[in-house]
C-alpha cells in the first residue's frame, strides 16, 4: 500500500495521469496493444492538414498554433485554434468536429449520420461554399448545426472515436422525436400512440341529463375510464432535445466500452457539444471544458466544470453506497489533510457526502486510508489519478499499481442547457 501511495502522490505532484501515453500512434498502439486503431490518428478534419502538417503540429519546441486556412470557413464564421501541450504527450490528444446534420423521422433514412462518401457531408465541411442550412428536397428532415470539442487524456483514442461518432448518436436520438419537435404548437405526448388530451376529454363530455340517464361515460357506467388520481406533467420540447443529447453521450460511452476489446481505443476524454436546432442553441458538457456566450460585452456561462471538488458529494455518496469500489485502500471521508497514525483516537475535522460544512470525529483505523479525493483546486484527483469526473472512455483506467478501477466514479452524463437563437446576437 505504501508503494502505491508514493507512486500515486508522485503522479499527482507531477500532474501526469496514470497511464498517459507516449507513442500510442505507432504500430503497436498505446501500451503495446496489438489491436488496430478504431480510426487513424489525425487532427480535426476541418483543418485540412496534410500528414506532414500533422507531424509538424506535434513539435514541442515550436508549438505552432493551428488555425483554419484562409480559404476555408465553418458555419456561422466559426473560428478555431489549437496548440499542443508542451511535453505532456507525443501528439495532441484533443479533438474537434463540426457538421451540418439533417435529421429525418425514424421511418425514413438517417441522412444525418455522417457519410464520407455522401455529397451532403462534403457540403457540411468547411469549403467556403454551401454551408447554409437547406431544406432537404427528398424528405421533411430537420437540419441543424453541430460543433464538438474533446479534451483527451491518457491517449487520443477515445477523443478520436468520439469526434467521429458522437454526432451519429446525437442524430439517432433526435430522429425518434423529430416529428414531435416540428409540431411546436402541441406539447409532447406523455405516451406515444395516445390520443390528444383535447380529443379524449371532448369524447367524455356529457350533458347533465345524459349523465343522469346513465349514458356512455357517465359515472358508474362500464365504459367510464378509471379516475385519475394524479396530474400529468407537461414536458416542453426543449427537454426532449436535452434528453436526446444525454442519451447520445451514454450510448457513445457504451460503444467505446464494447469496442475496446476489438480496437485500441486508448484513454478517455471530456466532451462538449453545441447543437443549433429549430432556433435554439443547446449545450451539453461532460468534463471541465467551458462553453460561454459573449453578448454585448457580457459573458454568459453555458456550462459548468465537473471536477473532483465540484462533484465531491456525488463521489463520496457512491463510495459510501458501494464501498467495494474503494478496494479497501481508500476512504470516502474528506479530511483537511492526510490523517497520520499518531492521530488515532484524536478528533479531527471531517466532511461526509451529506455535509457542506465540517464537523469533528474521532480518528479510527479506517480513516488512515488514502482519501478518495486527494488535493484541492486544479490539483484535486480522484484516487490520486484523474482530475475530471465526467467524460467518455477510461474504461480500463486503474489506480497505479493496483486492480482498482476508477471508471465507476466517472460519469458520461452531461450537463445540458439551451438558449433561444435570438438571444445569441454577439456584439
Amino acid at each position: 500500500m505504501l508503494t502505491r501511495v508514493k507512486s500515486a502522490v508522485a503522479n499527482f505532484m507531477g500532474g501526469i495521469m496514470a497511464g498517459s501515453s507516449g507513442s500510442e500512434h505507432g504500430s503497436g498502439g498505446c501500451g503495446g496493444s496489438d489491436l488496430p486503431l478504431r480510426f487513424p490518428y489525425g487532427r480535426p478534419e476541418f483543418l485540412g492538414l496534410s500528414q506532414d502538417e500533422v507531424e509538424c503540429s506535434a513539435d514541442h519546441i515550436a508549438r505552432p498554433i493551428l488555425i483554419l486556412k484562409e480559404t476555408r470557413r465553418l458555419p456561422w464564421a466559426t473560428g478555431y485554434a489549437e496548440v499542443i501541450n508542451a511535453g505532456k504527450s507525443t501528439h495532441n490528444e484533443d479533438q474537434a468536429s463540426c457538421e451540418v446534420l439533417t435529421v429525418k423521422k425514424k421511418a425514413g433514412a438517417i441522412t444525418s449520420t455522417p457519410n464520407r462518401n455522401s455529397a451532403k457531408r462534403r457540403s457540411s465541411l468547411p469549403n467556403g461554399e454551401g454551408l447554409q442550412l437547406k431544406e432537404n428536397s427528398e424528405s421533411e428532415g430537420v437540419a441543424c448545426h453541430y460543433w464538438s470539442l474533446f479534451d483527451g487524456h491518457a491517449g487520443s483514442g477515445a477523443a478520436v472515436v468520439a469526434s467521429r461518432l458522437l454526432q451519429q448518436h446525437v442524430a439517432e436520438q433526435l430522429q425518434d422525436i423529430v416529428e414531435i419537435l416540428k409540431n411546436s404548437a402541441v406539447l409532447p405526448p406523455a405516451c406515444l400512440g395516445d390520443e390528444p388530451d383535447h380529443a379524449a376529454s371532448s369524447s367524455r363530455t356529457l350533458t347533465r341529463a345524459a349523465s343522469l340517464r346513465g349514458g356512455v361515460g357517465a359515472p358508474g357506467s362500464p365504459s367510464t375510464p378509471p379516475t385519475r388520481f394524479f396530474t400529468e406533467k407537461k414536458i416542453p420540447h426543449e427537454c426532449l432535445v436535452i434528453g436526446a443529447l444525454e442519451s447520445a453521450f451514454k450510448e457513445m460511452d457504451l460503444q467505446i466500452e464494447r469496442e475496446r476489446s476489438l480496437y485500441n481505443i486508448s484513454g478517455g476524454c471530456t466532451a462538449l457539444i453545441v447543437v443549433c436546432l429549430l432556433g435554439k442553441l443547446y449545450v451539453a458538457n461532460a468534463g471541465d471544458s467551458r462553453a460561454i456566450i459573449i453578448r454585448n460585452g457580457e459573458i454568459i456561462p453555458m456550462s459548468s466544470e465537473f471536477t473532483p471538488e465540484t462533484e465531491r458529494q456525488r463521489l463520496q455518496y457512491l463510495a459510501f453506497m458501494q464501498p467495494h469500489l474503494l478496494g479497501n485502500e481508500f476512504t470516502h471521508l474528506e479530511f483537511p489533510r492526510r490523517v497520520q497514525r499518531k492521530e488515532l483516537g484524536k478528533k479531527m475535522l471531517y466532511r461526509d457526502f451529506n455535509m457542506t460544512g465540517w464537523a469533528y470525529k474521532t480518528i479510527e483505523d479506517d480513516d488512515l486510508k488514502f482519501p478518495l479525493i486527494y488535493g484541492e483546486g486544479k490539483k484535486a484527483r480522484v484516487m490520486a489519478t484523474i482530475g475530471v469526473t465526467r467524460g467518455l472512455g477510461d474504461h480500463d483506467l486503474k489506480v497505479h499499481d493496483s486492480n482498482i478501477y476508477i471508471k465507476p466514479f466517472l460519469s458520461p452524463a452531461p450537463e445540458s442547457g439551451f438558449k433561444k437563437q435570438h438571444q445569441l446576437t454577439v456584439a
